[in-house]
């Protein structure tokens, strides 16, 4: 059985022992890497920055959320601007393990800049149980490359550190619990972002469009779960398909993009059954998608499939 006050006690211990002067911890908002992040801050205190790259491929409002719920942590936040660098570097990729391993290196090269400004050469991830082993560790298949891990270039300038490396996303919220911060509740999302929310080619509109899509999705979630509609689901987003469809737009033909919807019910992520979402709910979030989005998106589909055989996200 997970001993919390055990594991924090060991993780801090060794922390200290291991951080011999200031580190980057790689900071995405999310409660993975704000556990690692409050670990590594009682271990070493103010020797800790925390870096969080804005990667142009973020959520409705994210950055901006991220940096708060950050900052009231106490952490002493970077934040790097570089979604150009990211989308120069995903230009013209379309294969899945391609992109997470392209964003894996551009995220290494982005810490490797600010650890030399600070001569630091220890860089800390919120990597987890489940990222290593979907990526092929040990004598497991490869499922999917996890930016931070299968995703690292072979050459590193820095020393990674990776305190929750043996624990799961049902353990790390127990963690996230004992130190009382609100990120416990938000919903997984990946390092790569919306890169594996846009099946195929990457573009600027793609990413627009994905991005709006996804926060509607989120919204009438919430707002249903708030009603006593729906439980709240453990992930909820949505998906823009590498097809195009005929529709009706008006009284004009269209032929616009297909949003598909995913919502799944999961303890620790290894697993996952789709959240039976109501028809009436499905209906909103669809309604309100192709109203916002006009004649670029005329069709919505929703997921009905259980990892395994699928994975919680679609790349």
């Amino acid at each position: 059985m997970f001993d919390v006050e055990n594991f924090v006690k060991e993780e801090t211990g060794r922390l200290k022992k291991t951080l011999k002067g200031k580190a980057l911890i790689a900071a995405s908002g999310g409660v993975d890497s704000t556990v690692a992040a409050v670990l590594a801050k009682n271990a070493i205190g103010d020797d800790l920055i925390a870096v969080f790259v804005d990667t142009g491929l973020m959520r409705k409002g994210e950055p901006e959320e991220v940096a708060n719920s950050l900052k009231k942590l106490g952490l002493n936040l970077k934040t790097v601007k570089a979604g150009d660098e990211f989308m120069k570097d995903l230009r013209g990729v379309t294969d899945p393990e391609e992109k997470r391993k392209i964003i894996g290196e551009r995220f290494i090269r982005v810490f490797e800049r600010i650890a030399k400004e600070e001569k630091i050469e220890y860089l800390i991830q919120g990597t987890i149980a489940p990222d290593w082993i979907e990526s092929g560790g040990g004598l497991r298949d490869k499922i999917k490359s996890h930016h931070n891990v299968g995703g690292l270039p072979k050459k590193i300038g820095l020393r990674i550190v990776e305190p929750l490396r043996d624990i799961y996303k049902d353990e790390v919220r127990k963690v996230a619990d004992f130190f009382g911060f609100e990120t416990r509740e938000r919903q997984p999302f990946p390092g790569p972002g919306l890169a594996v929310r846009v099946l195929g080619e990457i573009t600027e509109e793609c990413v627009e469009i994905v991005r709006e899509a996804n926060a509607i999705m989120e919204e009438e979630v919430e707002k249903a779960s708030k009603n006593g509609e729906i439980e709240k689901p453990w992930q909820y987003f949505a998906t823009l398909l590498p097809v195009k469809t005929v529709g009706v737009h008006g009284d004009l033909r269209n032929y616009g993009y297909v949003i598909a919807l995913r919502s799944v019910e999961s303890l620790d992520g290894m697993s996952a059954s789709y959240s039976k979402i109501p028809h009436n709910v499905l209906e909103k979030i669809s309604v309100r998608i192709t109203n916002t989005l006009g004649n670029r998106v005329n069709r919505v589909v929703y997921d009905v499939t259980n990892k395994p055989p699928g994975t919680i996200e679609f790349e």
